[in-house]
């Protein structure tokens, strides 16, 4: 998994599928360096019926290195009624970036969603925006993994060779945006969050920056603690639990303590002077999955045998249409 089953016990943030977020994806526009393609991906196999309503999804971009977020992108959906549903963006920063509510500027607002084939993206300010039902782009021989964590992680695992999300749906938020937008220097650090309005207050319900992070490399009893806190306090909480992760596995003490500061606070970090390839961003094709198993491993993992999903598109947004 990437962020998929992300809650306590491989199960949906929030027990609602329209909470669970899958992947986060940064890289430049191929047709112009001088923007950037932010993808956030959500509901695992497509349960539930589209973005959850009372909800908050979000694109947070740290613009500074402190690991909080100075520049937001925020995402609120009508109900969905006689299959349609509209969605409403909003572009906040400085103060307005620091709080959960869709704050700031109204990018658009009653966008169309689509639930079919059709990818026809909008302007939504300077920006492009897409949203709604597509392929999964993750490719992962998840069934080895599972089989490995449920019986409790002894040994080495091994591949099945069959790729999980293969024919799989997501429901996607494709946002190109200006690079000035994102701030004045080429290095910024995103994560995505889903928030639900609960009693009027926004209750965090699931994050994701690294792929293949919470689900592969937090213990049960920490994951939904995770999804509830915020990027800044992660080296506090949780560099000594991901540090024990990883003597389990092969790692010395110091040694696993500098590997957990590389995924720690749990932000994808891009450098927009160079290409993006995880670490550095995401891009569908990288093999992150296997690249987190190998982590995990100490490298005793090989790379998984499934290969990358031959539906993406080479144009926005990008990931292909859905699945019958």
């Amino acid at each position: 998994m990437s962020n998929h089953f992300s809650a306590a016990n491989l199960q949906h943030a929030g027990d609602d599928a329209r909470l669970d977020l899958t992947d986060l994806f940064v890289f430049a526009a191929p047709d112009n360096p001088d923007r950037t393609v932010l993808i956030m991906d959500s509901n695992p196999f497509t349960k539930g019926d589209g973005f959850h309503p009372d909800a908050v999804y979000r694109f947070n971009i740290d613009t500074d290195g402190d690991s909080l977020a100075d520049v937001v992108f925020s995402f609120t959906f009508s109900e969905l009624r006689d299959g349609r549903q509209t969605a409403t963006a909003y572009y906040a920063t400085g103060s307005e970036a620091q709080t959960r509510e869709p704050r700031g500027d109204v990018l658009i607002e009653a966008a169309g969603v689509s639930f079919d084939a059709t990818a026809t993206p909008v302007q939504a300010g300077p920006c492009r925006l897409f949203a709604g039902k597509r392929s999964d782009p993750f490719f992962a021989d998840a069934e080895g993994v599972l089989h490995w964590l449920v019986g409790g992680q002894a040994g080495d695992f091994e591949w099945t060779g069959s790729d999980t999300f293969a024919g799989a749906n997501i429901l996607s938020i494709a946002l190109e945006v200006p690079n000035d937008m994102l701030g004045g220097g080429p290095l910024i650090g995103a994560w995505i969050t889903i928030s639900l309005r609960r009693d009027g207050v926004l209750v965090p319900m699931d994050r994701g920056g690294n792929p293949s992070f919470n689900p592969i490399l937090n213990a049960d009893d920490i994951k939904d603690e995770f999804n509830s806190t915020d990027p800044v306090d992660d080296v506090k909480n949780y560099l000594h639990p991901l540090s024990e992760v990883l003597q389990r596995h092969g790692y010395a003490p110091d040694e696993a303590t500098a590997a957990a500061r590389t995924l720690l606070p749990d932000i994808l970090r891009y450098d927009r002077t160079g290409p993006a390839h995880y670490p550095n961003g995401r891009v569908m094709t990288d093999d992150a999955f296997s690249a987190r198993m190998i982590f995990m491993t100490h490298g005793r993992a090989n790379p998984q045998g499934v290969k990358p999903h031959d539906d993406l598109l080479a144009h926005f947004p990008y990931l292909g249409p859905p699945n019958t």
